[in-house]
């Protein structure tokens, strides 16, 4: 099977989806396509979506935005839940996709003074919530990136090389 364009990133919050996404994208000469902005551009603040709509009506609209995102060449950095959809799932299987994992080590760091409502109790919260979508991750994934005190220039060298390997 001969994948699209799209190079997805996929992984949990604060992990550096966006970072890496835009030096990817700029490495690569593509478009760089982040969908929590996306959503926010046509839903307003995700912080209010989720207080006003609640967490199942954000993950329509981000399914909505992964799935439009995907259908051009593109790097695609997604918020750390959709792979929770089954249709944004099977629509990756399409695409490339790069796992961003970590030990989680710097996530303390990473996480403080971000406003992601799902992340009421901390760096506990975190923790819980990527355990629980570890599997998603690893399930979707052609290439998995360790991103734990690996310089952003060296993952962006690494992720670029081993896209060349898939079909």
């Amino acid at each position: 099977m001969h994948k699209t364009g799209a190079i997805v990133l996929v992984g949990p919050m604060g992990v550096g989806k966006t970072t890496i996404g835009k030096k990817l994208a700029k490495r690569l000469q593509v478009p760089f396509v982040d969908t929590d902005v996306l959503v926010a551009n046509q839903h307003g603040e995700i912080t209010k979506i989720f207080a006003e709509k609640g967490e199942a009506v954000f993950r329509e609209f981000e399914e909505a935005c992964v799935l439009k995102a995907i259908g051009e060449p593109s790097v695609v950095a997604t918020g750390g839940g959709a792979v929770l959809s089954e249709h944004t799932r099977a629509a990756l299987g399409e695409t490339k996709v790069v796992y961003l994992s970590t030990d989680g080590k710097h996530m303390a760091s990473r996480l403080g003074g971000g406003n992601r409502p799902l992340l009421k109790n901390g760096l506990s919260d975190w923790r819980r919530i990527y355990e629980s979508r570890r599997e998603l991750y690893e399930q979707v994934a052609d290439i998995t990136v360790d991103t734990s005190g690996t310089p952003l220039k060296a993952l962006v060298e690494e992720i670029a090389t081993r896209l060349e390997e898939i079909v």
